[in-house]
């Protein structure tokens, strides 16, 4: 199996292996020498063993191209960077979640790979696999391999819930992820428990977060800062650093995509990062989103449009930079707003707050006497 993976993203040319954070990028030449290598089956070209042997401790000297690289071609369409729900589903019931339901269905198995192939073929390089939870998923075994056996540099979101299962610790340690991220919803069972909405919750993650350092998966935590576990913050970033070497916080809850309220309630007032302004989004040009059944849309919010690849192929992604641009425009308050330029939301993102009728402070700065 391959040990590196030469790819083009966007408009660099990569070398990345999975498993490993530091990449290596290359020119345009050192990219079709080293394609042209596996092509021909030539011996692993001795600057990529000696840049091999510098970034990730590994010896490919005398080894065969076509064994320990992966060479991915230039497509049409260049995406490099996708998100997908393998299925809304899920084992826990978190309060704070933005999908507003969380049916378990989605595409069958050959579907999941139909899809996976088209994702690569449309260029992506790097595929965060998503839910609901994906590892309760029967399919997911048979999908994250697929991808995986394609070049697609794979992360994962989830619960933790199932890391310490065998069937997932071997598929990941055999086939390492970029990384898992998994979230973190307190440092006690009654916080956690609480958010999740599901006793025993808070165990089965921990379970899941030893066995996977055991097994040398590479973590990442995600705190997700709420009215449950605020008061755990600091316990919160001390488990983050046993488990890990970065973690983030997230404090910023939002409705549903489809406007719904309810996560709201979450929220821990004063807890609101400001701190940086929104700048603009290639979403819909350099990367997408796709649901359990194969809808492609600008992200996971802006969901207008929806794009079936299954019934159009690649064919379908033409269209998706049009949708998105139009997803961007501001309209109702926001068309004319005179602090637009300082706004900390894309415009999909404040829709969904104005349609839960969020309070102004959530999502903007006319926090009195002015719609958004």
């Amino acid at each position: 199996m391959h040990q590196v993976i030469v790819s083009p993203q966007h408009d660099k040319f990569v070398i990345v292996r999975p498993g490993a954070r530091q990449g290596i990028q290359i020119p345009y030449a050192m990219f079709r020498e080293l394609s042209k290598a596996v092509e021909d089956g030539d011996s692993v070209p001795g600057w990529l063993s000696d840049a091999a042997r510098q970034a990730w401790g590994v010896e490919l000297s005398g080894c065969a191209s076509r064994e320990a690289v992966l060479a991915r071609p230039l497509t049409p369409l260049n995406y490099s960077r996708a998100s997908w729900e393998i299925n809304k589903g899920c084992n826990f019931n978190c309060e704070h979640c933005y999908l507003a339901e969380r049916k378990f269905a989605g595409l069958p198995v050959d579907g999941k790979r139909e899809l996976l192939s088209l994702l690569r073929d449309a260029g992506v390089l790097w595929l965060q696999i998503t839910g609901g939870e994906p590892t309760i998923d029967g399919d997911f075994p048979a999908a994250y391999e697929h991808a995986y056996r394609m070049g697609i540099m794979i992360e994962i979101l989830t619960n933790g819930s199932r890391l310490h299962r065998t069937e997932v610790v071997d598929l990941l340690g055999d086939m390492p992820p970029h990384r898992v991220k998994v979230s973190l919803y307190g440092a006690t069972a009654e916080s956690f428990d609480s958010l999740t909405r599901k006793r025993g919750a808070f165990k089965l993650l921990l379970k899941g977060l030893k066995s996977a350092k055991d097994a040398g998966i590479p973590l990442e935590l995600t705190l997700i800062i709420t009215k449950h576990n605020a008061h755990e913050m600091e316990s919160m970033r001390a488990m983050a650093a046993d488990y890990s070497e970065t973690y983030s916080e997230y404090s910023n809850i939002s409705p549903t995509y489809d406007g719904t309220p309810d996560p709201l309630a979450t929220q821990v007032p004063g807890l609101l990062d400001k701190s940086s302004v929104f700048g603009g989004c290639p979403a819909g040009h350099t990367f997408f989103h796709v649901d359990p059944h194969g809808f492609a849309t600008m992200c996971k919010i802006g969901r207008e449009n929806p794009i079936s690849l299954i019934a159009e192929g690649l064919d379908g992604l033409l269209r998706l930079p049009a949708i998105a641009d139009a997803q961007m425009l501001r309209t109702g308050g926001c068309s004319g707003c005179q602090l637009s330029g300082t706004c900390r939301v894309c415009r999909p993102l404040a829709k969904a707050y104005q349609a839960a009728k969020a309070p102004l402070a959530n999502y903007c700065q006319h926090e009195k006497g002015a719609v958004a």
